[in-house]
């Protein structure tokens, strides 16, 4: 399906973001990885050729509009054209609302939601010139609250509504735009601390009988941008509590109280 197309992913050095760039790699497309992290970028670079794709490293902080503008100029430059852009930076802000700055707030939007659409802002214009793909990186916590998540929750309802308007405004274009909304996967969102620090040794709390494994997801994820889908929710639980979160959220609320305890 992706065969020789341009792939530009964001948060590609590990979770959902690397193993995406591993199933476009596995059909043929060229990938370009973007993270803060160079030396796991690095590492995702040997493993997307060691599949015979072709791939190159954009090192980029999505906190920082000028890098992503920089970063999307350098895969033009090298590849001549990007066909999907995959906005998948991203982390959690978690605690209680009563209890965060407004320093984790900032940090919170800034990663998830102004990063988000600057990556979009920035990739548009190449996309169009391809009639390609977008995908956008939601997570089922924009459909239901849940305690300790606000920040988070309230930055993915966000990307929801971001996605939406776009699917508006790229009408005509050619240009799709997919909101992909994840449940329970195996990732390091909860190892990473609120100051962005990552702490390998950290015990993911969310319940291992519900979680995918990352490869499975991003087939999943990889094949719902190629169908150029305009949302995408899953695992079986994720479409679930979204569904109920969306039509009964007296119910979601009182199943998400059930978890909490």
């Amino acid at each position: 399906m992706f065969q020789n197309q341009v792939i530009w992913i964001t948060g590609a050095s590990s979770g959902l973001g690397k193993y995406m760039a591993l199933e476009f790699a596995k059909q043929g497309a060229k990938l370009a990885l973007s993270a803060r992290r160079v030396d796991k970028l690095e590492e995702v670079l040997q493993q997307v050729k060691a599949l015979g794709a072709e791939g190159i490293l954009v090192p980029c902080d999505v906190l920082e509009e000028s890098e992503i503008e920089k970063a999307v100029q350098e895969v033009i430059s090298h590849f001549g054209r990007l066909d999907v852009a995959v906005a998948n930076a991203g982390y959690g802000v978690f605690g209680k609302i009563e209890d965060l700055s407004a320093k984790e707030w900032r940090r919170q939007m800034d990663g998830n939601v102004t990063g988000l659409a600057m990556t979009a802002k920035f990739a548009i214009p190449h996309l169009k010139a391809s009639k390609g793909r977008l995908g956008l990186i939601g997570s089922v916590a924009a459909y239901v609250p849940n305690p300790k998540t606000g920040a988070y929750g309230a930055s993915k309802a966000a990307v929801r509504s971001i996605g939406q308007t776009l699917q508006l405004e790229l009408k005509g274009t050619g240009v799709s735009c997919t909101v992909i909304h994840p449940g329970f996967v195996d990732s390091d969102i909860t190892r990473v601390d609120n100051d962005g620090v990552f702490h390998p040794e950290v015990k993911d709390p969310r319940p291992k009988n519900l979680m995918w494994p990352t490869d499975k997801a991003a087939r999943v994820m990889v094949s719902a941008i190629s169908s150029r889908k305009k949302s995408f929710v899953f695992t079986g639980h994720g479409k679930l509590i979204a569904f109920i979160g969306q039509h009964f959220p007296r119910i979601g609320e009182w199943i998400i109280g059930k978890m909490g305890n």
